[in-house]
């Protein structure tokens, strides 16, 4: 039975009850669902702002170019469980921050599990990063004023290769930018979650998602699970960039990424944590227009500004 409604911020019900729910077992749904955001989404217009798809070697992205660049870049990783998605879906998001923040933004078009499970997407964002570093000169970006971020599965994804940047010891992101990051594969592993049956994704449908990137390496839950995949069973997070980590409450995501920015900041890394009364997995996507994720993408951005002019 769906999570009640009126836990959800009135600003955001409707959104929540037309959120899309789809079937992410089953292939013919995610192929429908890859087709639609890589060719049936509207690329975003956005004054000031110049937006070209890029495949370089290991390195395929989206790059969004400001006409005023501040210097700064911003390497994002999009959602979708890791299964779906495709950087499209984040244009309007991406074109406007750079618009805002004058930020160069490569955003990663990495393979999908279960056809490519980890270490596949990892190595692709990766990719995306060095190809930034190589070309930020000639984009007017400043190689050590560079973020990672991403949304949800990008979130995780984002985490996991700041992490794997810092232990190789060469150039490294100067912040983090988390927007209801899947971090943590042990709550996948949780049945008693299933009932809560969250709005947009659930349990369920997060079993699924890390079964399908874990695929050949482990199950959900499972001791084998590697840190280089699911980033909140690293023990040892001293020394990562300055982070930024926002969530709704009614988020499956919540617990986990809280427990994460704590478990940050006792290892002394500033962390900024913003959780959102009554805001659902999406929220920022499909609750754009509404004036309670505007307030709260308006902070994020600048919080992400003062880390990269910092």
């Amino acid at each position: 039975m769906p999570m009640d409604l009126e836990r959800v911020h009135p600003q955001l019900r409707r959104m929540a009850r037309r959120a899309p729910r789809m079937n992410v077992e089953s292939g013919i749904a995610r192929g429908l669902a890859r087709f639609a955001t890589r060719r049936l989404m509207r690329p975003a217009r956005v004054p000031g702002v110049t937006v070209r798809d890029v495949v370089d070697g290991d390195a395929r992205l989206r790059l969004y170019t400001p006409q005023e660049p501040s210097g700064s870049g911003l390497v994002w990783i999009h959602g979708g469980g890791m299964v779906i998605g495709a950087p499209r879906q984040d244009d309007r998001f991406c074109a406007e921050t750079a618009a805002e923040l004058g930020v160069v933004i490569a955003s990663a078009d990495y393979r999908m599990a279960p056809e490519h499970p980890f270490p596949a997407p990892q190595h692709d964002c990766l990719a995306v990063w060095t190809w930034l570093q190589r070309h930020a000169e000639e984009l007017g970006v400043d190689p050590a004023r560079v973020a990672v971020g991403g949304g949800s599965a990008g979130g995780g994804l984002a985490a996991s290769i700041v992490a794997a940047l810092h232990d190789a010891g060469g150039p490294r992101p100067a912040a983090q930018w988390l927007l209801y990051p899947m971090l943590d594969d042990r709550t996948a592993a949780r049945r008693d979650l299933d009932a809560i049956d969250n709005f947009v994704w659930n349990n369920e449908a997060n079993r699924f998602g890390w079964g399908a990137l874990l695929l050949g390496t482990a199950r959900p839950g499972d001791d084998a699970v590697p840190p280089a995949a699911s980033p909140a069973r690293r023990q040892d997070l001293a020394g990562l960039p300055p982070t930024w980590i926002g969530v709704g409450d009614i988020d499956l995501f919540h617990d986990e990424d809280v427990d994460h920015a704590r478990r940050l900041e006792a290892a002394g890394v500033p962390v900024a944590l913003a959780v959102l009364a009554g805001a659902p997995h999406g929220f920022e996507t499909l609750g754009a227009d509404t004036e309670v994720v505007r307030e709260f993408v308006t902070r994020a951005r600048e919080w992400l500004r003062e880390a990269l002019d910092g």
